[in-house]
């Protein structure tokens, strides 16, 4: 076994750095080619003290649902404004039906909200205050319904930085 000990190591880390990389790929192909929608954010929570400063986020489109209501897990239909800021239609359990002015964002579903992958925005210590009045979050989404949170807006439409 010593003999193989060396082997099997640098094939699990080849593997290991091969996905990473893929997973990286994936993220960067998202920035570039993914439709640029503003979700409008409701009520948000912005400390943790394991983690830093951090904001919780929460999307409007994303209130006032009834959980047992939807799927566990699907795809949230959002319609966008003349500005991008996406409108939710329904939650439905497929792909289809989707109209064609019509986008899929998808959702999983905890026992208390809904998730779309984009619920935590950190940024450095002390910074919390220019954060607390972000209106929206900008949002990447692809063909593949995978979302990419790129940074909180306020609400004339800017980028907090």
């Amino acid at each position: 076994m010593k003999k193989y000990k060396w082997t099997i190591i640098l094939i699990n880390l080849v593997i290991l750095l091969f996905l990473f990389n893929k997973s990286v790929f994936k993220k960067e192909a998202l920035l570039e080619e993914g439709e640029f929608v503003l979700l409008k954010l409701a009520p948000v929570d912005p400390r943790s003290l394991m983690q830093g400063d951090y904001m919780r986020l929460n999307y409007e489109i994303t209130d006032d649902i009834k959980l047992d209501s939807i799927p566990k897990r699907g795809f949230c239909v959002v319609k966008f404004d003349s500005i991008n800021i996406a409108k939710k239609v329904r939650f439905q359990e497929n792909i289809t039906p989707l109209n064609d002015d019509e986008f899929l964002i998808n959702y999983t579903q905890s026992d208390w909200n809904i998730n779309i992958g984009a619920e935590s925005y950190f940024f450095q210590e002390g910074e919390g205050k220019k954060f607390e009045n972000a209106e929206y979050g900008g949002v990447k989404i692809d063909i593949k319904d995978n979302s990419l949170l790129v940074g909180l807006y306020d609400e004339n439409l800017n980028l907090i930085k």
